[in-house]
């Protein structure tokens, strides 16, 4: 990696920013954001960095050489633009999914969309591993969308392993940490805690991402040296798997109240002439032709940073 200049990390800030605000929405990957915009083997190589060895770095070198070791700069400047996402964000997206939720879910499935065909574009070889691990991805992510979120809880060990759990979701493409968080009943009392600054609740999942974040970047970085077409396809599966669960137009069948937030836990998707009420569908065409397009932005910027 050539040396970067203030406004590339900028541009990095914003790209982190982006996969906060993705993050947030349960069915959304900021994993998905990091690789459409080209940040994806980066970011998994840099936290691969972050072992033991580089803190004897730290000791014998000192902390400059440490900061190099660990891509320090590309990994503050896109950390800082996720935690500013998810703190300043948080509310709007909240607001939006119970206001707006057609129009929410439609920018963001014709995002998700698009990117199903960036990343399969990069894949060299479709053979019939590649198309294996693609179906496989498919399938899991499909089966994990239709799963029943469980029972709200503010355990400080359970929001410990919904951190770890929760951010090995979100670096992957496809499948959304946030929903995971919703399965495993946890997703309001972390969003109550941002919201309100409930910082104890807030660093034990920080502390949780954190292990989980050290733990899954190595196997990922291991399959992409190892596998990168496999793995490839496997993260493409993955994607299209997730497209059920941010279909814009639904029919709730079951709810249940999580304290004070009302979650469906039992709902079909339906076509939008049989949505009761406003189905919204001109506006939702146009921000899914938005979303579908932003990919393809993303990919002129990701490809000019790169020359």
């Amino acid at each position: 990696m050539g040396r970067r200049n203030l406004l590339s990390y900028i541009i990095i800030s914003l790209k982190g920013v982006a996969m906060g605000a993705a993050d947030v929405v349960p069915g959304v990957s900021g994993g998905t954001i990091a690789f459409i915009s080209g940040i994806y083997e980066e970011l998994i190589t840099s936290i691969n960095s972050i072992n033991f060895s580089k803190f004897k770095v730290l000791r014998k070198e000192g902390f400059k050489s440490f900061w190099k070791a660990i891509n320090g700069n590309f990994l503050l400047a896109l950390f800082s633009g996720i935690f500013i996402s998810v703190f300043s964000l948080a509310k709007m997206i909240s607001w939006l999914l119970v206001n707006q939720p057609i129009l929410l879910w439609s920018f963001f499935f014709g995002l998700v969309f698009a990117s199903i065909f960036f990343i399969a574009r990069v894949i060299e070889n479709w053979n019939l591993g590649t198309i294996s691990a693609f179906v496989l991805g498919a399938v899991i992510a499909y089966y994990i969308t239709t799963l029943p979120p469980s029972e709200n809880t503010e355990s400080l060990p359970f929001l410990f392993l919904s951190g770890a759990l929760a951010v090995c979701a979100m670096i992957l493409p496809g499948i959304s940490g946030a929903f995971i968080l919703v399965l495993l009943g946890s997703y309001k009392t972390i969003l109550d805690a941002v919201h309100e600054k409930e910082l104890y609740t807030v660093a034990t999942v920080a502390m949780g991402a954190v292990f989980g974040l050290l733990s899954f970047a190595r196997l990922l970085k291991w399959m992409f040296e190892n596998y990168k077409n496999s793995t490839l396809a496997l993260l493409t599966g993955f994607i299209l798997g997730s497209l059920n669960k941010i279909w814009p137009w639904k029919k709730v069948l079951e709810t249940k109240i999580f304290g004070k937030k009302v979650i469906p836990v039992n709902e079909v998707n339906i076509s939008p002439f049989q949505y009761e009420g406003d189905n919204q569908l001109l506006y939702a065409v146009v921000l899914a032709l938005l979303g579908f397009c932003v990919i393809f932005i993303l990919e002129k910027l990701a490809v000019k940073s790169k020359k």
